[in-house]
């Protein structure tokens, strides 16, 4: 630090001035990003950054080594130590808002101290006795080392992270264990061998420290800035907007947080993350962070602690005007699913928890949860005699086993089934419905397929191909196959993800079997053989019933519940679901992802909406959509896995969770009463 500040010394006032705001623009860019829309940035950082290209920078430089510092005034280098402190101060203190971390092991690490110690004494033998005198009496000036207290974290010293520029006269620094240093990684990516810049020739100059150029850095809000898709453009809301029709708009959020027990059990799949990142007290900030920036109506959340949400999240979320529910899982697990929403946005009209553990059912055995809340938009006064339709919102996380698809389809069966439960009304019709939650399931998945298609043929299929598709275990001789009945008539839900109790009128009467229930056996096989030990009788005994017409149609017809349909490995749903996301980033020819398991990116986070139908061409399998009651309106863009890789995968410094959040706007047709 010293030695950083005593070569700023040496150059004359006005490009030390320019030097200083190229070295700290991008540390104010990142902090900025944070927190504003990117044309207020574009708008303040244009005209406080100047117009030098890099060109005429590297030029001012050039000239700069080949004049030297020989006709330095004095007069120019009294002020620019008090500029570089005022700078030094303001800039890092801004960062350290951003930052929510420890520096500690950067201020006391021994490299960082000798590399200072080497400067210091370089610059005594170069420097002349005046101008040394000079700078000594000023860095007398400069405060201490401020100590910064953010949220509970431990104290730490504000300090500028040593950047290629300021370590290149240290030829004993180890830059590497300064780029694992979170409070660098936060700030710049660390350059690969390959990408460095060559560092130019040095030359001898008398009196001066041999200077290089800055490498070039991207920011990591630069890397990982997500653009926000306007989809209110479409014909379908362009409709709804000629005809002035008002929209109830929202928007709604599915995020796993990642559970800090999780990640204590799971280490091994977090390698490539510095141990500080894993810490809930930086973590927790972050999340926290990234949702208030967002400012969801709905906020949908998975692998939530439980002790965490009572203690922290629920606490912090009610100040944020939330109303909150959560539902741990069953059995030992110590995280579940949360669901809250903003009480001055949407009224509460039921909820429904869902459990998937069955006893006594290997095909729900496992002890995954959802939540089913439906609720009522809450109208903005002065609408008059408006009215909208009630929402139902559903948030889970599914099994994540790759091997097994079976339990994975009769949880989602499941949700559905509540799902059904509760967003049907009177008429047999569907209240507009979002699907949020991790399905660990990729989208060319048969799992994907099923929710959006509302159909799956899955007798004979090996339960490995149902689940996620992120393995592939068709090398395997003796593969897990799915066989119907995927989960047997007493779960009481039917193939058409129904409850039995829902979809079979309830017949009026005390009597368990009713007159005309038992006629309907009266010419079944059984009844139409003849007892052994009855006697035979010619023209009395020996006769068999036939049925008439009339009677044979009523006894062949199908009933809602079909057995042979349940059997037959078919199942079913009429919920007419599409995905928010496209799956696949067309501007950049990849496709989205939503987390970075191991390193590999793939997408398992959805946002599900009720949409319409359209009628698609014969021998099409992909069921085509367009909005309905419910209207997209805009979305939140995914990343690819190749920048999400340049910024070290998932969790990294700035994005807390190893998935990412997802983000949707609606809109809500108000009709009149």
């Amino acid at each position: 630090m010293i030695g950083t500040v005593l070569c700023y010394v040496l150059l004359p006032a006005a490009r030390l001035l320019q030097a200083l705001r190229d070295a700290f623009f991008t540390c104010r860019k990142n902090v900025l990003l944070a927190k504003s829309p990117s044309t207020q940035i574009e708008g303040v950082f244009a005209a406080t950054r100047g117009r030098s290209a890099p060109e005429e920078q590297e030029a001012l430089l050039q000239q700069w080594l080949e004049e030297g510092v020989e006709n330095l005034p004095a007069s120019e280098s009294v002020p620019a130590v008090r500029k570089v402190s005022v700078t030094l101060t303001s800039d890092w203190l801004e960062g350290s808002e951003l930052l929510m971390t420890s520096l500690s092991d950067l201020n006391t690490s021994p490299e960082v101290t000798r590399c200072a110690d080497q400067q210091l004494s370089e610059l005594n033998a170069l420097a002349p006795s005046e101008l040394q005198d000079h700078a000594v009496a000023e860095l007398a000036r400069l405060p201490a080392e401020e100590t910064v207290t953010v949220g509970g974290s431990a104290p730490w010293a504000a300090e500028v992270p040593q950047t290629d520029h300021q370590t290149a006269g240290c030829a004993g620094i180890n830059v590497e264990v300064l780029n694992d240093d979170p409070a660098v990684l936060a700030w710049s990516l660390a350059c690969d061998a390959e990408t460095v810049p060559p560092v130019l020739p040095a030359q001898p100059i008398q009196d001066a420290v041999p200077f290089y150029p800055v490498p070039t850095e991207v920011p990591y809000h630069e890397i990982l800035w997500r653009d926000w898709e306007d989809l209110s453009v479409q014909p379908c809301v362009l409709e709804q907007v000629s005809k002035n029709s008002p929209l109830f708009e929202f928007r709604v959020m599915s995020y796993n947080i990642l559970a800090q027990d999780l990640v204590e059990q799971g280490l091994d799949l977090y390698v490539h993350c510095h141990p500080d990142i894993l810490n809930w007290n930086y973590r927790l900030p972050n999340l926290l962070q990234e949702i208030q920036h967002w400012d969801p109506d709905v906020l949908c959340l998975q692998e939530v602690q439980e002790n965490h949400y009572w203690e922290q999240l629920e606490p912090t979320f009610k100040e944020m005007g939330f109303a909150c529910f959560y539902k741990r899982r069953t059995g030992t697990k110590t995280d579940g699913c949360a669901v809250c929403y903003k009480h001055n946005r949407f009224q509460l009209i039921s909820l429904s928890p869902v459990e998937y553990f069955r006893p006594g059912l290997d095909v729900l055995n496992r002890d995954n949860v959802g939540l089913v809340l439906l609720l009522q938009p809450v109208l903005p006064e002065g609408l008059g005699l408006k009215a909208v339709s009630p929402l139902c919102v559903a948030n889970t996380h599914v099994l994540f086993n790759p091997r097994r698809g079976d339990i994975k389809l009769a949880q989602v069966a499941l949700l559905l089934a509540e799902i059904d439960k509760i967003a049907r009304t009177a008429e047999g019709s569907y209240y507009p419905v979002i699907l949020c939650g991790d399905l660990n399931s990729v989208p060319d998945s048969p799992l994907y397929k099923f929710i959006r298609n509302g159909e799956l043929s899955y007798h004979g299929m090996p339960a490995w191909k149902v689940v996620s598709g992120q393995e592939d275990f068709s090398q395997q001789l003796y593969s897990r196959k799915l066989l119907a009945p995927l989960w047997p008539s007493s779960l009481g839900v039917t193939d058409k993800c129904q409850y039995v109790t829902l979809c079979q009128p309830k017949k009026p009467g005390r009597r368990a079997y009713s007159r005309d229930f038992l006629l309907q056996f009266r010419f079944c096989d059984v009844a139409c053989e003849r007892p052994p030990q009855l006697v035979l009788l010619e023209g009395v005994t020996d006769a068999k019933p036939v049925a008439s017409a009339r009677e044979h149609s009523a006894m062949t017809a199908v009933p809602k519940f079909s057995f042979l349909a349940w059997c037959s490995g078919v199942i079913q749903h009429g919920l007419n679901l599409t995905s928010v996301y496209s799956h696949f980033l067309p501007q950049r020819g990849r496709p989205e992802v939503t987390t970075m398991p191991m390193g590999l990116g793939a997408t398992v986070d959805y946002i599900f909406y009720s949409a319409e139908p359209v009628e698609s061409k014969a021998g099409e399998c992909r069921r085509l959509y367009k909005d309905g009651a419910l209207k997209l309106l805009g979305r939140l863009s995914l990343l690819s896995e190749d920048v999400l890789l340049m910024a070290n995968g998932l969790p990294n410094h700035f994005c807390s969770s190893d998935h990412l959040c997802l983000l949707a706007s609606f809109g809500l047709e108000i009709s009149s009463l």
